[in-house]
């Protein structure tokens, strides 16, 4: 059996071949690799819902548009840093969460919460669609040059470190999170709800935190989604959005 010190060891092991990519690799295949720390989270904060918490919940695209829109107004309105606007994206993408959670409260489950969950992400698309106004509708948002704590982020190259630091900040709290004392209720609930309930848990809050919390680390995911595509459009929020992020979290593995 592998210990968690050969587990440690390795993980590090890893992240330093990972930190040589960009000085073997061209623009596009770094734009590849960015897309892919993307994506991590996009699955990571899916799979909280999806595979510790046994729900069936779609509203994945949801947290992922309102975290990249919060980003692109924020920096195009109002012309705030963009490490400001990743902290307002995972606070939006929390909201979402919350307002989510809404649902799984009431006892619905199963195929009626993924039926309104879905739901749930189509609306946003309409709003971005329709909000013309503010979200320039199908044309999207054009994202203005952006810098991370004064380091500019006008090539693949500086987007991947932060990336890659963002994504292993995040993996590093959701898991100490999913080992804490939250993460074993969370993980009861998945196993029988009922019978966590009768042992004194408050479910429906530990329900809650986990929405809020998968809906932050998606909303992070957009915001650097946005600085990625460099334009923000209604287009990639959409129902293939939705089967990219559960095909990606079955092959991953739920749970």
């Amino acid at each position: 059996m592998i210990s968690q010190k050969t587990v440690r060891l390795s993980f590090y092991f890893f992240l330093l071949l990972v930190l040589i990519i960009p000085f073997i690799t061209n623009e596009y295949l770094l734009w590849m690799v960015n897309t892919m720390l993307v994506y991590t989270l996009v699955t990571l904060g899916f799979n909280i819902l999806i595979g510790n918490l046994g729900q069936l919940v779609f509203a994945n695209t949801a947290f992922f548009g309102i975290g990249a829109y919060t980003t692109a107004i924020l920096m195009v309105y109002t012309g705030i840093p963009y490490f400001i606007a990743i902290i307002a994206s995972a606070l939006t993408g929390g909201l979402a969460g919350f307002l989510a959670s809404v649902t799984a409260l009431r006892g619905i489950r199963l195929y009626y919460l993924a039926i309104i969950t879905l739901a749930f992400g189509e609306l946003m698309r309409w709003v971005y669609l329709h909000g013309d106004k503010v979200t320039k509708g199908s044309d999207g948002l054009l994202m203005p040059h952006s810098s991370f704590l004064g380091i500019p982020l006008d090539s693949e190259v500086p987007k991947f470190f932060i990336f890659l630091l963002l994504t292993i900040l995040v993996i590093k709290a959701t898991s100490n999170l999913m080992k804490s004392k939250i993460g074993r209720a969370i993980v009861a609930i998945r196993e029988n709800e009922a019978t966590t309930a009768s042992l004194g848990i408050p479910t429906a809050n530990y329900i809650i935190l986990a929405f809020v919390w998968s809906g932050s680390v998606v909303g992070i995911a957009g915001a650097m989604f946005a600085v990625l595509t460099e334009r923000v459009l209604p287009e990639s929020f959409g129902l293939t959005e939705v089967i990219v992020h559960f095909g990606m979290v079955l092959v991953g593995g739920t749970g």
